[in-house]
């Protein structure tokens, strides 16, 4: 495997990008050039969104070729570009060969949620204090408790308990959360998601977990639960009140997650028809808002 590597303008990164997807890179990644320096920009969009711009004001690019006369190839033709001027050549370097697999499943490490409830992937053995374990892999699917919403979300159903419930996780990506009200007690367990790719990883995630749920798309939540989950974004979250307020049954808890602290005001006066949402937990920038439907 070798490494190209480009120095080039905030205003060249699409253009440099779609040229060297037409040569055959394997992968094409974007740096900020400045980055650990004075000079570093934040780049960034509220999670969901895209980015403001495609890339820092020195972006530096690294594309993968699988031998040395392709990525040599390409630098030839790139430099040759009109659009190329104004950039420039860092070189081609051997990237050493490495066990991706094991280097990938390193980076992810078991996630405490409590003492005692843990998220472990299958290569990891469980920590020694883990009294509750959810199974997971990093997928395609959104929500492996990596993140601090996912965290807070199974926080909240260790802490409050789930026993005899009918839950609804709207939203359900990976499933997790729906396993963990499986986990906690939960009898009749609803995981919905406009993603089909969503339902079956939940599906299957729930088969490795040894719980039973049922998964399917949005018009398979009916009727009333005593608690409704829903880890999604603001905006969608604020868009859907109405229709999760209506699933909540009265006494029942709504937990909704994906929502940064400044957006707290805004969910609040979005569900204030229905039902009072209150700050519950914080974490990082995120926060959980949870809410009691009047019995």
């Amino acid at each position: 495997m070798h490494e190209l590597s480009l120095l080039c303008p905030e205003d060249r990164v699409d253009v440099l990008s779609e040229a060297l997807d037409a040569l055959d890179a394997l992968s094409v990644s974007v740096e900020d050039a400045d980055a650990q320096t004075p000079a570093e920009q934040a780049l960034f969009g509220e999670p969901g969104m895209p980015p403001p711009k495609e890339g820092w004001q020195r972006s530096r690019m690294v594309a993968l070729f699988a031998k040395e006369p392709a990525a040599q190839e390409a630098a030839d033709l790139l430099v040759a570009q009109d659009f190329f001027e104004d950039c420039e050549l860092l070189g081609i370097q051997l990237l050493a060969d490495q066990d991706w697999v094991r280097l990938t499943q390193s980076q992810f490490a078991p996630v405490e949620i409590t003492a005692d409830f843990w998220i472990v992937p299958t290569w990891h053995e469980p920590p020694e204090q883990a009294r509750q374990i959810i199974r997971l892999d990093p997928g395609l699917a959104f929500g492996t408790g990596t993140h601090p919403t996912t965290r807070m979300c199974l926080r909240w159903i260790a802490r409050h308990g789930v026993q005899d419930q009918r839950v609804l996780d709207y939203g359900c990506g990976s499933g997790i959360l729906a396993i963990g009200a499986a986990k906690y007690g939960a009898t009749v367990i609803d995981a919905v998601d406009i993603d089909e790719a969503a339902v079956t990883s939940t599906e299957l995630n729930a088969q490795a977990n040894g719980v039973s749920l049922q998964a399917g798309l949005p018009d398979k939540a009916q009727g009333l639960y005593q608690t409704v989950l829903a880890n999604i974004l603001a905006t969608p979250l604020k868009v859907l009140a109405p229709l999760l307020c209506a699933h909540v049954a009265p006494g029942g808890a709504l937990v909704l997650a994906g929502i940064l602290e400044r957006q707290a005001d805004e969910l609040k006066a979005a569900y204030a028809p229905w039902i009072r949402l209150e700050v519950a937990d914080t974490q990082e920038g995120w926060i959980l808002m949870t809410a009691e439907a009047l019995a």
